[in-house]
């Protein structure tokens, strides 16, 4: 075995706080595992605006309490050093494996650093932590989650104290405070000090999400509802019974927070066979929709009921849930900004514009759709919703599934439904269809290799259709900020290519736009938008050689 390897892992292992990764890290060495060892090792788990997410387990390149306390030491000297001392730091978590000891390894290094602590009563969907840094005059919040990843990773996701995610250049600036961090001895951590909060915080965040509603709008909709194993079951009904709505059927195998996800390959809504369960229960139930949560309750998925489909339901892209919450919110009379990110549909500028409302695009995330001046409504296609800005800068979830509630139940007491309000903005905007190509490596190299080959030579033409721009994100514009993605423009279609930043992926987002001359033509506007898009995936997919 490499000996300056060995060496770093002894050293690792000499400060590691944890019964659990130390037993991990003993037996590979014991073992003389290079192979495991070098993967551990190979680096440390960087700092960005999404903060820290990766695999538990021992050694810099995992999550564990080391990598933790580092990061808390780090954020901490950051606020420190900005006159934030003596600030509070709300820290919040998921149910995930090690949630809570983050949590608690968090509140223990901003407590000895000389700021005040405050934890979340028990794992709570992320928008409450969101929520509680500005109700309670925060300075800055954490939420211990990893979102839809697997069930093996974990994450650490930091807010300052407006509520909304990390930009740059506060990510580089605290990367090179957590980088400055000496061992670990030398980081103060408390066995008490900071406070756990009461419900005091949910319920003022409960009885915010009752203001997303029109006073007085129809409440009757009956759901089916799946929160993956995670945490959203609990809020989730409880906004729903405060708000009058029918108590959501739950998919009971799913219900309760469970770190394993026994049921789904990936807790992702939007994964093949994550729905299957909650399809199920809904043939069972015969519920108007299906409303499913990611397992910290940020993203919202909407699913309609369609012979057409296979089983019988259908779920919606985000998209089509984004331009369905903003064709309701216009309905309703709502001022301000609608925001989106660059890779979501152009539909939501056609309806802001012909409202007469502001419209805006930003990168992808809410860290930078919250930041947008007069938001009023935000969304991107990844099932994310922002419907009330002033309470939740960030996705919301349960206030999303509020909205999307109300308006199906406002469309069924005039006999209608979600897909024919899609019909209908089809007819007034053109049919707006969207699809994805994402690649899942193993290998980072494959989409650094499919990135460099787009770049150096680029399409002249993608399903036939001629590309008439193409822009290097990494470039900037004078919109938006410098990003690794590039923009292709064509005839009737847009496409745009871009490394996940909180997964192994490579995303490729499509969108094209066919006109729609009466309800007659939308079957065959909807025919030729799915034969654009197949074709736009095969030739996208050979021109970057995945």
């Amino acid at each position: 075995m490499q000996q300056d390897l060995l060496t770093r892992a002894k050293a690792w292992l000499a400060e590691d706080p944890d019964p659990e990764t130390r037993a991990e890290l003993e037996g590979l060495i014991e073992a003389g595992d290079e192979g495991a060892l070098a993967d551990r090792f190979a680096g440390t788990l960087q700092f960005g605006t999404a903060g820290l997410r990766g695999e538990i387990g021992a050694g810099p390149m995992r999550m564990n309490r080391s990598v933790v306390i580092r990061a808390a030491a780090g954020l901490a000297a950051y606020l420190n050093a900005r006159g934030r001392s003596g600030g509070l730091v709300v820290i919040g978590y998921d149910a995930r494996y090690r949630s809570a000891d983050f949590a608690r390894d968090t509140a223990a290094v901003m407590t000895g650093a000389g700021l005040r602590a405050a934890v979340l009563p028990r794992p709570l969907p992320t928008p409450v932590l969101a929520y509680a840094i500005r109700h309670l005059g925060a300075v800055a919040g954490v939420e211990v989650t990893a979102s839809h990843n697997p069930p093996r990773d974990n994450g650490y996701k930091v807010y300052l104290g407006d509520g909304s995610q990390i930009v740059p250049p506060a990510d580089a600036e605290i990367a090179a405070a957590i980088g400055a961090v000496g061992p670990l001895t030398g980081v103060p951590r408390p066995d008490s000090g900071w406070e756990t909060l009461g419900d005091e915080v949910l319920e003022a965040y409960l009885a915010r999400t009752d203001a997303v509603l029109a006073p007085g709008s129809p409440r009757t909709v009956r759901t089916v509802h799946t929160a993956l194993h995670g945490v959203g079951t609990s809020v989730l009904t409880a906004a729903f019974a405060r708000a009058g709505f029918p108590a959501p059927v739950l998919v009971a195998e799913q219900a309760e927070p469970d770190p394993a996800f026994p049921t789904v390959a990936f807790p992702n809504p939007e994964e093949p066979g994550a729905m299957d369960l909650a399809f199920a229960t809904a043939r069972r139930t015969r519920p108007d929709i299906v409303i499913a949560n990611d397992p910290d309750a940020d993203r919202c998925a909407v699913a309609v009921p369609d012979p057409s489909a296979g089983g019988g339901w259908r779920m919606l892209r985000g998209d089509e849930v984004g331009a369905l919450l903003a064709a309701h919110l216009v309905d309703r009379g709502v001022t301000g900004v609608f925001a989106e990110s660059i890779v979501s549909s152009s539909l939501l500028g056609r309806i802001a514009r012909k409202a007469g409302l502001g419209h805006e695009e930003t990168l992808t995330g809410f860290k930078w759709i919250a930041r947008v001046e007069g938001l009023r409504y935000g969304y991107e296609e990844a099932l994310g919703y922002c419907v009330d800005p002033e309470g939740v800068r960030d996705k919301d979830g349960i206030t999303a599934a509020l909205l999307i509630a109300e308006l199906a139940s406002a469309l069924k007491e005039k006999g209608r439904t979600l897909l024919g309000l899609l019909d209908d903005l089809a007819l007034e905007h053109g049919l707006h269809a969207t699809d994805q190509l994402s690649v899942r490596v193993e290998d980072l190299t494959v989409i650094a290799d499919a990135m460099r080959r787009l770049r150096e030579t680029p399409p002249a033409t993608l399903a036939g259709l001629p590309v008439t721009s193409a822009e290097d994100l990494s470039q900037g514009t004078d919109l938006l900020p410098p990003t690794d993605g590039l923009r292709y423009h064509l005839t009737g279609a847009r496409v745009i290519v871009r490394p996940s930043g909180t997964e192994p992926k490579l995303k490729c987002y499509l969108e094209v736009v066919v006109p729609v001359g009466g309800v007659e033509a939308l079957p065959g506007a909807r025919a030729k938008g799915e034969e654009l898009l197949a074709a736009l995936k095969r030739d996208l997919a050979a021109a970057a050689g995945i």
